[in-house]
């Protein structure tokens, strides 16, 4: 079999691994793999399309973003760094020696059908490069049974903002986050930042609040508390929770009743971490209809010009006498959130639409001339090279099997074009490729399609709104686990006890705690991947070793009232007890409420 790959970000990276190592794992022959990449390096959004002083890391945590083979060093932070996650994708590359497949500066110029099955991919190089004694960027071609896309702003550096100037950024996801953050600590005079209709800023680490600051209390200097992406259990959240109850929308309430309550009692706001100002509007704001901005160092000096009013009852005095998250010193900077602009007129003074907001109220009046404005609005997925006369419906949002390829044509597979709510796309992203992979094996091999099942998939979406400019967001952990299911990957609680009971360390010797550690990072820790490498048709042995070392470290980090109680105790008390009344009952709701059936 051949295959291309096309885009060599993370997803394709990890889905090239995959393909070249299928035959140590699956009932085939070696795949032949050719990577297509346009930039001169690997890396994708990562490499091409950073900028100085962004969120100085990653926005999810190592242990989550990171393969499930191949894992960070113990002494990388929680969070890498830009440079270092790229480093890491170089380290990848060069681990399982994948750079003879790569052809970099090269750009895909269109994928048709091939006559009697396949695809021929037409490709020319973009770089300069000398052949045969002159430049060539003649059109190639490369014949293959099958095609992977993959997901990979001209703002790059602080001086580009220049001294003295009024910038406006529009759009507040996690690029325009960074920029504003980049800007009010620059030499500008005056930072804008404009939303369309709200927006949540949430903490990338689990809340650490002082205790009682009244008395003088203070943070524990070097403390870091576990990232919120590896702090949910999966017991009876993914794994072992009756399938009513998963599709029902419980889970979801009381998550959103979590987040809400949290986010006041420890900062002050329910619309986000210390976030006094853009909320989304309460007909909108619900966990599972929305998107966290975990870029959040901007955020202090948006709320500066309303903290001091928010904070002024009685109630919210007595709150944060008792608790409360430290407060970063913006150092009397602070950066204008305002409406979305309406139109720059002839003067160049910009006019905003009357949103009902306060931010609105407080710049009515003004006469703004922005020196700068920067678009951070996100981006539409286009594929040029995708003719719809030879692939219809060319788009991966519009994938009928599990996001991932449309059932009419298994051999053209959409890798990383899912958002989670919360969590990361690479891990997700080798799931994907895992799962796409194993179906074109069992269908090269004349053996049935892997048995989806439609009705999972409602589980895992976000339910949102019609108009959403984003359709294809899906939570992490749901997803996750539902691509492990689908794989047959999602180890039992049985198996993960007899693993940890017979597990022998790399050197050969008995690891006294992995008996009770590997049960424990199976049902308190969320879904790494490494969990769906201990059985399945990828199964790895290093994935132990993963678990009860690393990732063992990351859960037993996990500690306080907001760590091991409201995460993991009571979910998996209240949700374990109603899955298990369920399955009790199970017979007698078969016959009054039909329904999903199994787990």
């Amino acid at each position: 079999m051949r295959v291309a790959v096309i885009g060599a970000g993370p997803s394709g990276l990890v889905t090239l691994k995959y393909l070249l190592t299928a035959h140590q794992f699956l009932d085939t022959e070696p795949i032949e793999v050719v990577l297509f990449e346009a930039e001169d390096a690997v890396g994708g959004t990562f490499a091409h399309r950073t900028y100085e002083e962004a969120e100085a890391s990653l926005v999810s945590s190592k242990q989550l973003t990171t393969f499930s083979d191949f894992r960070p060093t113990a002494d990388d932070p929680d969070f890498l760094t830009t440079a270092r996650y790229v480093s890491y994708l170089y380290d990848y590359c060069g681990h399982f020696n994948l750079w003879p497949h790569i052809k970099l500066s090269t750009q895909v110029v269109s994928v048709r059908r091939r006559p009697g099955g396949g695809h021929v991919v037409s490709y020319r190089p973009t770089g300069a490069w000398i052949h045969t004694g002159r430049t060539s960027h003649a059109v190639q071609e490369y014949e293959c049974d099958a095609v992977a896309v993959l997901h990979s702003a001209d703002f790059k550096l602080k001086k580009q903002f220049g001294e003295g100037k009024t910038v406006l950024v529009m759009g507040t996801g996690e690029t325009g986050m960074d920029i504003s953050y980049m800007a009010v600590n620059a030499a500008t005079d005056r930072v804008l930042l404009s939303h369309r209709d709200g927006f949540l800023c949430a903490p990338k680490r689990v809340p650490d609040p002082v205790i009682l600051p009244i008395l003088g209390n203070k943070t524990e200097p070097g403390r870091l508390n576990v990232p919120v992406d590896s702090s949910s259990a999966s017991l009876f959240d993914t794994a072992y929770v009756h399938p009513r109850l998963r599709d029902h929308m419980l889970l979801w309430e009381y998550y959103d009743a979590f987040i809400k309550w949290t986010l006041w009692l420890v900062g002050g706001s329910r619309y986000g971490l210390g976030q006094f100002i853009g909320g989304i509007p309460d007909e909108r704001y619900h966990a599972s209809k929305i998107f966290f901005n975990k870029s959040n160092k901007a955020m202090p000096y948006i709320s500066a010009p309303y903290r001091a009013a928010a904070e002024s009852t009685m109630i919210q005095r007595i709150r944060s006498s008792l608790i409360q998250v430290p407060i970063a010193d913006t150092h009397g900077r602070h950066i204008d959130l305002a409406p979305w602009p309406d139109h720059i007129d002839s003067e160049g003074v910009v006019h905003f639409r009357d949103n009902g907001r306060r931010e609105y109220a407080r710049l009515k009046h003004e006469k703004i001339k922005p020196d700068m404005a920067i678009f951070a609005t996100g981006y539409t997925q286009t594929f040029p090279f995708l003719s719809p006369t030879h692939y219809s419906p060319a788009d991966p949002t519009t994938s009928t099997t599990t996001t991932i390829w449309h059932a009419s044509d298994p051999t053209v597979g959409f890798i990383g074009f899912v958002r989670p709510s919360f969590g990361a796309i690479p891990p997700l992203a080798e799931l994907q490729a895992q799962l796409w992979i194993l179906n074109l094996v069992v269908t090269r091999n004349h053996h049935p399609l892997l048995a989806l099942n439609p009705a999972d998939e409602p589980q895992y979406r976000l339910r949102m709104s019609k108009t959403s400019r984003i359709q294809y967001g899906v939570d992490h952990e749901s997803y996750a686990y539902q691509l492990a299911l689908d794989m047959h990957a999602a180890p039992s609680l049985a198996e993960v006890v007899r693993l940890g009971w017979t597990y022998r360390g790399s050197d050969g010797g008995c690891n006294a705690g992995a008996w009770y550690k590997l049960p424990l990072v199976w049902a308190l820790g969320a879904n790494f991947n490494a969990k769906f490498r201990l059985r399945g048709p990828w199964r790895w042995e290093g994935a132990r070793e993963v678990l009860v070392g690393e990732l063992w470290d990351t859960v037993e980090r996990r500690g306080g009232f907001f760590g091991h109680i409201t995460l993991s105790g009571l979910p998996m008390l209240v949700f374990g007890t109603i899955s298990l009344v369920l399955y009790l009952l199970e017979p007698l709701l078969r016959l009054v409420f039909p329904g999903p059936r199994g787990c």
